[in-house]
């Protein structure tokens, strides 16, 4: 049962549009959201090897965004972040949904994770539910990962899902291949492929409600591993690889080696394929006559897979990879196209964070924010329609330690300036974004005001949001 609050929240919404004219169609919401992808793993944002033609389409009809932000380095806080518009620190879900807990803790590690909820809370009012509340029909397709059955799509505010259940990855079955083992999906025929698939869900959604407002939600198992790719894809890409001329394939990070160089060939297509799905959701806009009526996002829910498990991409410029608390970990590829507004292949370096989407998406639609819920973002409708906005700093905590490598950390970007915590020992990074993308040059000893001041903004944040810390295992055993 929902909270009254939660109930009172929805129905304020209801009952306080912002649209002058009550019969005024709203517009309709196309999200993709890849799992794992990369800043670079897209054409348009620099890919030397994978090819995305539809995505790279899409940013030619809309504005990209290079400096868009996950809310995590991994996965279940981010995607709860968009569903609530609200940090992982609220929701407590703030490691992927699944890690080990404190007393199953068996890594030899400096400190213990903190403990994380596991599922998004029946009483968080998410972006469906306000968008149902408001004649919206809503869908979703893909993977979900907040939560067991009770917490799944179809309790939080989704008409229907097609595939969304607990697991991270596509594992049941023939994995990304029917028969999936799926319990909220039906096989398809033998070897019919999970993100054309989820694509096809999403275009008979969105054919059965084209006369009605509706949120169209593919959220993508793409492309996470296991590391599959149909055959013929990867013969594509074993072929371009031999074509190849690079120096070092390999750096490191930490303890781990971190790939360099973009030329995997089951990887390479595995983002065509997710490629391929988005170009037939938006040839299926265009067909129906929605693509005036439709705002398309496209994101990813944390930094490139390239320090663990097969190393499968590169996310040079960027520094480390899901998982760390560098901007390879957070930083992702963002276009957003809104008919009308967004200029064609325009960009902009207006920094923002997932939890940005859910009042920017109200605000587009017309739609008053929930009463008496926080909410974290801020709508950057704004730059939409080609003005700046005064974002203020954005923060992260992860006090857990990442499958791929990354260890308990924090961080706060405000303007260029990034201050990151690493709570092993406490240890301060400053680097200036605008000079030093790659985060190469740690500047805390030349500016200890500005560490002071940003650590206090840093500190402030967890307070109020009641983060949850890491603890010592000194500290832990007393």
């Amino acid at each position: 049962m929902r909270t009254l609050l939660s109930a009172l929240a929805l129905l304020t919404v209801v009952l306080v549009p912002l649209t002058a004219e009550a019969d005024q169609r709203k517009p309709n919401f196309v999200f993709f959201l890849v799992d794992d992808l990369g800043w670079t793993d897209i054409g348009v944002y620099g890919s030397s090897f994978y090819e995305t033609p539809n995505v790279d389409q899409l940013a030619k009809t809309g504005l990209r965004f290079t400096n868009a932000y996950a809310a995590c380095q991994v996965c279940s806080p981010t995607r709860a972040s968009i569903m609530t518009g609200r940090y992982p620190t609220r929701t407590g879900i703030t490691d992927y949904i699944g890690a080990p807990q404190p007393e199953r803790w068996n890594r030899k590690t400096k400190m213990l994770p903190a403990n994380y909820e596991m599922q998004l809370a029946l009483d968080e009012v998410t972006i469906a539910e306000v968008l149902k509340a408001n004649g919206y029909a809503t869908f979703f397709a893909g993977k979900w990962h907040l939560g067991s059955e009770k917490y799944f799509p179809e309790n939080q505010g989704f008409d229907v899902n097609q595939g969304g259940i607990d697991r991270g990855g596509p594992y049941g079955g023939k994995k990304y291949f029917s028969p999936y083992g799926n319990p909220r999906l039906e096989d398809g025929p033998d070897g019919e492929h999970l993100p054309d698939r989820l694509a096809t869900e999403t275009v008979k959604f969105m054919t059965e409600h084209k006369d009605e407002p509706f949120l169209a939600y593919l959220s993508f198992y793409s492309v996470h591993t296991p590391l599959m790719s149909r055959e013929d894809l990867k013969q594509k890409y074993l072929e371009k690889k031999k074509t190849l001329k690079h120096g070092e394939i390999w750096g490191q990070e930490g303890e781990r080696k971190v790939r360099l160089v973009q030329e995997h060939a089951v990887y390479a297509g595995m983002v065509e394929a997710m490629d391929q799905a988005v170009g037939k959701v938006l040839t299926a806009v265009d067909d129906l006559g929605l693509e005036k009526d439709t705002v398309v996002i496209f994101m990813s829910d944390n930094g490139g897979l390239s320090t663990s498990e097969g190393h499968p991409t590169s996310n040079l410029p960027l520094r480390g990879g899901k998982g760390w608390i560098y901007e390879g970990g957070i930083r992702e590829p963002m276009i957003v196209r809104w008919p009308g507004v967004t200029k064609a292949d325009t960009v902009t370096d207006q920094y923002i964070s997932s939890v940005d989407f859910f009042p920017t998406m109200l605000e587009i639609a017309g739609i008053a924010a929930p009463q008496n819920v926080t909410i974290d973002g801020m709508s950057f409708a704004p730059v939409l329609e080609g003005q700046s906005i005064e974002r203020g700093p954005i923060f992260w905590h992860y006090p857990h330690y990442g499958n791929q490598g990354g260890s308990p950390s924090a961080a706060v970007r405000d303007g260029d300036w990034k201050l990151a915590e690493f709570y092993e020992d406490g240890h301060l990074e400053l680097y200036n974004l605008r000079d030093d993308i790659g985060e190469t040059q740690n500047l805390a000893e030349q500016h200890p005001e500005l560490v002071k001041k940003l650590h206090a903004k840093l500190e402030a944040w967890r307070q109020e949001t009641k983060a949850k810390l890491p603890t010592h295992r000194e500290t832990a055993a007393k």
